[in-house]
């Protein structure tokens, strides 16, 4: 094995063995995804921050990415609330902070896979704000484990009603249409722009578990 080989593969494996330590003794978290580039008075933003507030006041944790925009939102909302940890899992970029200061624990991921992975093992939900390329990846990653039975009775909310249509209409009209998928694969996915809504079935889920 060549030395770079050898720095990559204790790389991937610091990721997960820093992961572990500090999410282990945690009960009761939800992850939280979205955009890096959303501005804080954007209402996604605000509603993220909300959520997060009342999640953690209820004492659940709140994961998210570490960073700006929605991120930084639902950090703040849940350090704010001073009752759940709020926790930024993030990775080093040269355009995008990496990590916001409202985080109560937080960890710098070396690759986007590990991080992705230990953004959601602890979590028995996560709630999908609108946000890019990152975070379609998060998002359909996390329904192809709960599609296949490696996260069972995982939760799947997306907000933003206006902004993530289009996608569900596809995936009714496209992917259930031409059988890629099967009819309960679209319960997975609960789309509402309603944060108490979601709160309530998160503490319901936490409760049966």
């Amino acid at each position: 094995m060549s030395k770079q080989e050898m720095i990559y593969k204790k790389s991937i494996a610091d990721d997960f063995n820093q992961g572990k330590d500090l999410l282990k003794d945690l009960e009761n978290s939800v992850t939280i995804f979205g955009s890096a580039r959303t501005d804080e008075s954007d209402t996604y933003a605000k509603l993220a921050h909300d959520l997060s507030y009342n999640l953690a006041k209820n004492s659940i944790n709140v994961i998210t990415g570490g960073g700006d925009g929605i991120m930084q939102a639902a950090n703040k909302g849940a350090f704010k609330a001073n009752k759940g940890h709020s926790i930024g899992l993030g990775i080093d970029l040269p355009f995008e902070q990496s990590l916001n200061p409202y985080t109560t624990k937080n960890l710098t991921f070396n690759y986007f896979f590990s991080r992705k992975y230990m953004m959601v093992k602890y979590s028995k939900a996560c709630v999908v704000f609108p946000g890019g390329f990152g975070t379609l990846d998060e998002m359909f990653e996390v329904l192809t484990l709960t599609q296949t039975g490696k996260m069972d009775g995982f939760k799947v909310f997306l907000v933003g009603y206006d902004y993530w249509k289009d996608l569900v209409k596809f995936i009714e009209n496209s992917l259930y249409k031409e059988s890629m998928i099967n009819k309960e694969d679209l319960k997975l996915i609960t789309l509402t722009d309603d944060i108490k809504c979601i709160e309530d079935e998160i503490k319901v889920l936490i409760k049966e578990k």
